[in-house]
């Protein structure tokens, strides 16, 4: 939904697609146990589904494990809303609106005491993800530009987008990097924590290379600190923008790992890109995406870059500037290549 979907590092590696099963209103007796039993015996109802079934259930979803050559599954949702929760998020997708707390929903967790006993909703553990969806979307926009990156509907996952909003092309990039650097570690950098401070750092920039620059310098000021209770100190909290009483960072102070490798992440990221962004050689820029990016990133990355070099150059389209090398702008104009010779 937010478009910021990137493919595992791995090939043999499977993609993860969230779904949210929402269904307004339920049975008065239906606690979270009864809603989650009553999506899954639906799957199961389903002859190709049933195959793909993971069981038991995890402690949220339910899992469709896609055959080999598909390479992904999905993890599906079970939520509840109130009545007319669709023609509320309609409106809200449609306006850009800023009363995320009325697009929550309540979800189950076999994990919660009141699992198999609460009947209520309201008791229920709550989940945004539309809410966090427009509040995405709000941050990505770009002054002066209409472009809508959500969708309320059901739709197949889409294809390889190419235009795509500054701030979405940011988050991809620092995604990258932190599967490239933990290469599967539980315990690196989680993706929505890397999203919402990427958000809440982003100025409407433009260009991808500043923005990125600006972002990685400002991240740091959007961690807060709270004194938790239930700790007896003070702790690092990152708020979900629609539901400030939660805290991403949850997991840090009982896995401070996961806190370590934040800041040993941000650190390297920073001097990576740095490194790249302060090159002007090609061949060096090159070498020094391999290794946060990866081979194969860097190699397609260049192979594309050249192509499009040599196009512009049949074209007359390429300059030339004598310190920076082949631009689209500047002095002297390059010569088209004629590699079958001249006549006469």
């Amino acid at each position: 939904m937010l478009g910021t979907m990137i493919k595992p590092v791995n090939e043999d590696d499977d993609l993860d697609i969230d779904l949210v099963c929402r269904l307004e209103g339920k049975q008065r007796d239906w606690t979270q146990s009864h809603l989650k039993m009553i999506v899954g015996d639906r799957l199961a109802d389903h002859g190709t589904l049933k195959k793909l079934l993971e069981l038991p259930d995890g402690r949220r979803c339910w899992t469709l494990k896609y055959a080999d050559s598909a390479k992904f599954h999905m993890d599906i949702l079970p939520s509840v809303t109130d009545s007319g929760y669709r023609i509320l998020m309609e409106s809200m997708f449609n306006d850009n609106g800023q009363d995320y707390e009325n697009l929550a929903i309540r979800i189950t967790d076999k994990y919660e005491e009141n699992y198999r006993t609460e009947t209520l909703p309201e008791s229920w553990p709550k989940s945004n993800p539309f809410g966090y969806g427009i509040w995405f979307e709000s941050r990505a926009q770009i002054e002066g530009r209409e472009t809508t990156i959500l969708s309320e509907a059901v739709q197949p996952v889409p294809k390889y987008q190419p235009n795509k909003l500054p701030l979405q092309r940011i988050v991809q990039i620092l995604k990258r990097h932190r599967d490239i650097m933990f290469q599967g570690d539980e315990d690196k950098p989680i993706s929505i924590i890397i999203t919402t401070l990427s958000a809440r750092a982003y100025r409407q920039e433009i260009d991808i290379y500043e923005g990125l620059t600006n972002v990685l310098e400002a991240i740091p000021d959007f961690i807060e600190e709270r004194y938790s209770e239930k700790h007896g100190r003070m702790i690092k909290w990152i708020p979900n923008p629609v539901n400030p009483e939660e805290n991403f960072a949850d997991k840090w102070p009982e896995k401070p790992k996961k806190e370590e490798n934040f800041y040993l992440w941000l650190e390297e990221v920073r001097k990576d890109i740095s490194q790249v962004l302060d090159s002007t050689n090609i061949n060096l820029i090159m070498e020094s995406m391999r290794k946060p990016f990866g081979d194969k990133v860097a190699n397609e990355t260049f192979t594309k870059l050249g192509e499009r070099k040599k196009l512009l150059t049949e074209t007359r389209k390429n300059r030339f500037d004598p310190k920076l090398g082949i631009v689209t702008t500047g002095a002297a104009t390059i010569k088209p290549h004629k590699f079958y010779g001249s006549e006469g």
